[in-house]
């Protein structure tokens, strides 16, 4: 339970911040975006992989979010 409404909040709050990027083209936020963007994809990894179906979907999404937090990580430290 815990995990679908982090999902849904972690939803908006990725919507808020690329509609917010794109409208006022203000880049700035773009790490906090990705950071979102990858605990997004673990918690959806989770989810997937609490479902205990035979596919790999859930390994998948764990290593994208693994991927986009490096790329947030060095977002945070050029800027």
């Amino acid at each position: 339970m815990f995990l679908k409404i982090s999902k849904v909040i972690l939803a908006v709050v990725i919507i808020g911040l690329s509609l917010y990027s794109t409208v006022t083209q203000n880049f700035e936020l773009m790490p906090y975006l990705m950071l979102c963007l990858s605990v997004f994809s673990l918690v959806v990894g989770l989810i997937e992989l609490q479902k205990a179906r035979k596919g790999y979907i859930g390994y998948i999404f764990m290593i994208a979010s693994v991927c986009i937090m490096f790329t947030s990580i060095q977002g945070f430290l050029i800027s």
